[in-house]
């Protein structure tokens, strides 16, 4: 039972339940899902089975994990209006509403944008917007943090005192933890599909950080977290960039980027949503069009199609990128001498073993993101880019990527990952290459020396 005006936040492990239980709240299940459903769910005391989904919404608000899915304009304006159209709010009131939105959210640069032109984060937020425009009872997010930058977090964590305040209930589904301490009245631990915790956040504090671990939780306090400090062997550099600009549809993103990468470097990429770190990471793959600069791999220029000869993307939405008909076929798929012993280590390495007959779109969003991460592992390539490759991920998953990272970094793969996870940057990486207003800001060696200039850059306060 969930009470008017509480704030609710449900945790446990990838493929715990955690978004079957929004998607009981919000009425997809049994209305979209199809499934065996046993038992009653009651919102305002109504069976949510038997009311038609336009009243549902009026009550439930849902921001889903994948903003994308949720989208039905290509434009920010019409989709933070699209619901209220839908219940026939006049138009001038629908006008001062959005623009009402808009300041109370603070993303007032995001009106009259094109939807397919902004990053992840930024499209995570117009979702956000665009439930607060039709003023529901219930706010149901499911991983709301997940393609959203330190400082988006934190106006996340705004934005839910704000709507706690206006008396709204509230659930959450989530991996970070660390930002909803405070604004959380209940935690509930969820585990194989039954609710065996449940904890007031003092009780949660309370818990040892060692069985939180073992609980598969993240940490609940970025500035535990303490960065592991990697040597490379001084080795001539494998990957360099010239004086490389890009831009996107005839508007600059980067200017004047020079780089060099060892064999075995990890390096994240950080900044800001929107800052540009996809776009240079598909330019890193010659997936890029609008691309000026040299790029030299072992001192020779490279072309676009000879980059994406020796190099592999893993994207932020992977569902664009699994193809096969089940997990052990995706590891393979493409591939034209796999190394059949290898995938079996990834797989079981990654913790997908169990899963290994399932078709991939059965897979929760974190199972999803390591299986991509699997493939990365397999297909043998020289350079690896992963563009928020721990969205989806608990703790334990976390670490087993790390663990899978460092051993390709060992191999002498030089390594990318755009991220905005502190807790795995400290556990990977060697490197943080920081974008901000069109230039590399910072390139730092994670060294305690650069430590305090690191949490600002992740604005770990």
């Amino acid at each position: 039972k969930i009470s008017d005006g509480e704030c609710v936040l449900f945790c446990g492990r990838s493929g715990c339940g955690k978004t079957t239980i929004t998607r009981l709240v919000n009425g997809l299940i049994p209305q979209f899902y199809q499934g065996e459903l046993q038992g009653r769910i009651l919102v305002d005391g109504q069976k949510i089975s038997n009311l038609p989904m336009y009243q549902i919404v009026s009550k439930v608000g849902s921001v889903f994990q994948n903003p994308r899915t949720q989208f039905f304009n290509v434009d920010t304006d019409s989709e933070i209006a699209f619901g209220m159209e839908n219940e026939a709010v006049p138009q001038e009131r629908l006008k001062r509403r959005v623009t009402e939105t808009a300041t109370a959210l603070h993303i007032e640069n995001l009106l009259e944008r094109n939807i397919f032109a902004l990053s992840g984060g930024e499209k995570q937020k117009i979702a956000f917007a665009s439930v607060y425009a039709m003023n529901p009872e219930v706010y149901l997010l499911d991983e709301p943090s997940s393609n959203l930058d330190m400082a988006a977090i934190s106006d996340l964590r705004e934005h839910l005192k704000l709507i706690r305040a206006q008396g709204k209930t509230v659930i959450v589904a989530e991996h970070r933890l660390y930002y909803l301490i405070d604004v959380a009245d209940r935690i509930l631990y969820l585990e194989n599909g039954r609710i065996t915790g449940d904890y007031t956040p003092e009780q949660f504090r309370a818990l040892p950080a060692e069985r939180r671990r073992k609980m598969g939780l993240r940490t609940i306090d970025m500035k535990d977290e303490q960065p592991t400090y990697f040597s490379v062997p001084n080795q001539s550099p494998v990957l360099e960039l010239q004086n490389v600009a890009l831009s996107y549809q005839k508007q600059p993103v980067l200017r004047s980027l020079s780089l060099r990468a060892t064999p075995g470097e990890v390096i994240a990429v950080a900044g800001h949503n929107g800052a540009g770190k996809t776009t240079f990471s598909r330019a890193l793959c010659g997936l890029h069009k609008e691309a000026s600069g040299l790029y030299l791999w072992n001192g020779k220029p490279v072309t676009p199609k000879e980059r994406r000869k020796y190099s592999y993307m893993v994207m932020q939405d992977v569902n664009y990128q699994l193809f096969a008909e089940s997990v052990e076929a995706e590891c393979t798929f493409g591939i034209k001498h796999p190394d059949a012993e290898l995938a079996e280590k990834t797989l079981a390495e990654l913790g997908l073993d169990p899963f290994r007959n399932r078709h991939p779109n059965t897979l929760s969003g974190g199972q999803k993101q390591r299986l991509a991460a699997a493939v990365s592992m397999v297909c043998g390539k020289e350079l690896l880019v992963f563009d928020e490759p721990t969205s989806g991920l608990d703790y334990d998953s976390m670490v087993r990527l790390s663990a899978l990272v460092r051993g390709v970094s060992a191999m002498g793969k030089v390594i990318f990952i755009v991220t905005h996870d502190y807790e795995f940057t400290c556990r990977t990486c060697r490197r943080v290459l920081y974008l901000d207003g069109g230039v590399v800001r910072d390139d730092l060696i994670v060294t305690e020396e650069n430590l305090p200039r690191m949490k600002e850059i992740f604005h770990v306060r």
